[in-house]
């Protein structure tokens, strides 16, 4: 049921103390990034989850965090240092921004907590990338073996792998019903699904995909009228209180690029006989986040093809206050809308977002985009 996913995304840290409790041969994972290799974790049986933020007033990162930094990486920081993921064995991060590795280092330094960091190299398109890449998810191999005590096969690499390409797979199959005139799922139920299977265990949520997939999306119809399509990219985003105030003003979202949604899974791995390299290969091929995406911006034309695809009359950059990466990506990323006359509109978001403001500029400008239509 697509109801399904709005549970597990409000109730994730219930879900995962019952998954656990039920799992005892399992061990968990917390990640901060969405590069880490979630196939290498199902190989060694442990269940990688993603933290994210609770969206609320907290007080408790100030001594850890200074106030410049984006307010996803303190409210990530406030869930752990409060007990929310007290149930992971671990945590672990990719080479990433500073401002989310200062959350994990925190972490490290006052919690205690055992760690694993992963090296991705910065430039992806380098010819060096891979085999580089491929050595390191090697050595992160051999430090979930020591952790865990138990050897990793090509057997189990290739399950790992395989639970998380259908994941994937089914992820873009939704994805695809959304270039529909009329979607048969709404943007707010297709944020829950995708950050449902990042909070929790893949092999259950893909049941629910399929299922989904299968026997509700046919001839259903996520609105009586879609209204104006609308595309939403920049950083990190699961607020599902704004795409739920953006979707009631007279719009749907029918496309997102961003590391909590379609960056998270849109390539899957491609075929090979050394799996570290296929599955090294799989994350430089990805979608980049915009601390990754050099020398070459490939993300602009990345975002063009979305936004023709899926059709869009225009769109909404969000940027998390004092995000670095995504507000030097800003402007490329405007210009290069504008380029394929697809408008845009800016908005910062913090840890708690203004919703009264941002609807007020949320509908200002779908008037604008409906008045366009007119002439």
């Amino acid at each position: 049921m697509i109801e399904d996913f709005k549970k597990i995304y409000e109730n994730r840290h219930n879900y995962m103390k019952a998954w656990k409790a039920k799992n005892p041969d399992w061990k968990v994972l917390g990640y901060m990034c969405s590069y880490m290799p979630e196939e290498i974790l199902y190989a060694a049986k442990v269940l990688p989850i993603r933290w994210l933020g609770g969206h609320e007033p907290q007080n408790v990162t100030e001594p850890h965090i200074m106030g410049m930094f984006c307010p996803f990486c303190r409210d990530v920081l406030a869930q752990g240092l409060l007990g929310k993921y007290d149930y992971c064995d671990a945590i672990g991060i990719t080479h990433t921004c500073k401002h989310i590795n200062q959350a994990y280092e925190s972490m490290i330094l006052h919690r205690g907590v055992d760690h694993f960091f992963i090296p991705t190299p910065s430039k992806m398109q380098d010819k060096q990338a891979l085999p580089y890449y491929a050595g390191i998810l090697k050595i992160f191999k051999e430090q979930l073996e020591n952790w865990t005590g138990k050897k990793i096969t090509e057997d189990d690499l290739k399950r790992g792998i395989a639970i998380v390409d259908e994941n994937r797979r089914l992820m873009r199959q939704v994805y695809e019903t959304r270039k529909a005139d009329n979607p048969p799922i709404s943007g707010l139920d297709s944020m829950y699904m995708v950050t449902a299977s990042q909070m929790y265990d893949k092999q259950e949520v893909n049941k629910i995909i399929a299922d989904v997939i299968k026997n509700e999306l046919p001839g259903r119809k996520a609105k009586n009228d879609p209204g104006i399509r609308l595309m939403i990219l920049g950083s990190e985003d699961d607020d599902t209180a704004f795409i739920n105030m953006v979707e009631n003003c007279g719009s749907s979202l029918v496309i997102d690029d961003h590391c909590t949604g379609s960056r998270y899974f849109w390539n899957t791995t491609e075929p090979g006989n050394d799996l570290m390299s296929v599955i090294a290969d799989r994350y430089l091929k990805r979608p980049p986040c915009p601390i990754k995406d050099m020398p070459n911006r490939t993300r602009i034309p990345h975002i063009q093809g979305l936004a023709k695809e899926w059709n869009v009359a225009g769109a909404i950059v969000i940027q998390q206050k004092f995000c670095d990466p995504h507000e030097l990506d800003k402007v490329a990323i405007v210009n290069g809308l504008k380029a394929v006359d697809v408008p845009t509109l800016y908005l910062e978001f913090d840890v708690t977002v203004p919703i009264g403001p941002f609807r007020i500029r949320v509908e200002a400008f779908l008037e604008t985009l409906g008045s366009e239509d007119l002439f």
